[in-house]
């Protein structure tokens, strides 16, 4: 079984300083990889950097230039949240294009892949960087494989703990791109309500779910089988892209849910079988939140080993401490059901 991984040391001279989103993350992957011999059982992918033309399927070109002078001028803050460095624009640029290569690899050659990047991208929109976030790279390859691949149905599952606001706007209008979201709701950036379907005749092609703070592993699974599996069925995509952010774990301070590393290997597992049964098994994950840097790395190896066709799971941290108070979502489940018409 092919299982491939994008990443390069590129990604790291993306200087963040102390901000939450910053180089350890990379490395406490890598680092966890190595030590526990998994990285010798996947196949590397070298990414590149994209081009102007590639990143303009999405951004619009002054965006581009602005990011590219904001690293001329040696970085800075682009807003409360999101900073660069110097060399923020390169590694942005080879996010980006790691993903596209992922996208071509997968879809040429088989398999699937995790795009093992930052920085991440899922709400930078067409305009502005913002949520640690300067180029939406999930969506840039989205579009490429529309437009250079010609795929004409492609899903985008986004589990990290906030919403995707960059992505849905960027294909709010389109019904060739099916997005779904999980996500804390309420929390940044605000958006993501049930109600919001997508537009014309992408109506039904946007579905959110924004679940209550202290979800846990049964909450999500409970989504991912009621909610996102039949919703991906009846799109029949050709490619899953998923936006893969591991801040939903207890042990994550960005926000309040209660996911375990065994919970995240849940999803990866669904999501998998959805692939094999609907797109011959093409699948790309990348990297978006997640800043506990045990839970993080312990996640995503606990993703590739689901994507290996492993039945083990090793989960450090284990569940959380009793004492959370769960929520009950079964009316939200059923809402989201009804909108969407599903049985």
């Amino acid at each position: 079984m092919n299982v491939g991984y994008v990443y390069d040391p590129v990604y790291l001279k993306h200087d963040t300083g102390q901000h939450v989103e910053n180089a350890r993350r990379l490395e406490a992957i890598i680092s966890h990889l190595e030590e526990t011999g998994l990285r010798q059982r996947l196949s590397p992918i070298p990414p590149r950097a994209a081009t102007d033309e590639e990143l303009s399927l999405v951004h619009d070109k002054c965006h581009v230039a602005h990011i590219q002078a904001v690293a001329r001028k040696s970085g800075g803050w682009l807003d409360a949240d999101t900073v660069m460095s110097s060399d923020s624009y390169q590694a942005a640029l080879y996010a980006a294009g790691g993903l596209i290569r992922a996208t071509e690899v997968v879809l040429s050659e088989g398999g699937s892949a995790f795009a093992l990047v930052r920085p991440p991208g899922h709400h930078a929109t067409a305009s502005q960087a913002m949520g640690f976030c300067l180029f939406n790279n999930i969506a840039i390859a989205a579009r490429y494989a529309q437009d250079k691949l010609k795929l004409e149905r492609i899903a985008i599952v986004d589990f990290d703990v906030h919403h995707g606001n960059g992505t849905q706007g960027t294909f709010y209008d389109d019904p060739r791109v099916l997005y779904i979201s999980t996500h804390e709701f309420p929390l940044y950036p605000g958006t993501g309500n049930t109600e919001e379907t997508g537009r014309g005749d992408a109506r039904g092609t946007t579905v959110n779910i924004p679940l209550p703070a202290g979800c846990g592993d049964a909450e999500y699974l409970a989504v991912f089988e009621q909610i996102i599996a039949p919703v991906a069925k009846r799109f029949n995509p050709q490619l899953i892209l998923v936006s893969a952010g591991y801040d939903a774990h207890w042990a994550d301070s960005l926000a309040m849910m209660q996911v375990s590393v065994t919970g995240f290997a849940q999803m990866a597992k669904t999501l998998k079988i959805l692939a094999d049964e609907l797109c011959n098994g093409h699948l790309i994950f990348t990297l978006e939140g997640g800043y506990n840097l045990t839970a993080l790395a312990a996640s995503i190896k606990a993703t590739f080993d689901v994507l290996l066709g492993s039945t083990s799971i090793e989960d450090p941290l284990g569940q959380p401490q009793p004492g959370f108070k769960l929520p009950s979502i079964t009316s939200l489940v059923e809402s989201v059901k009804r909108i969407h018409n599903l049985p």
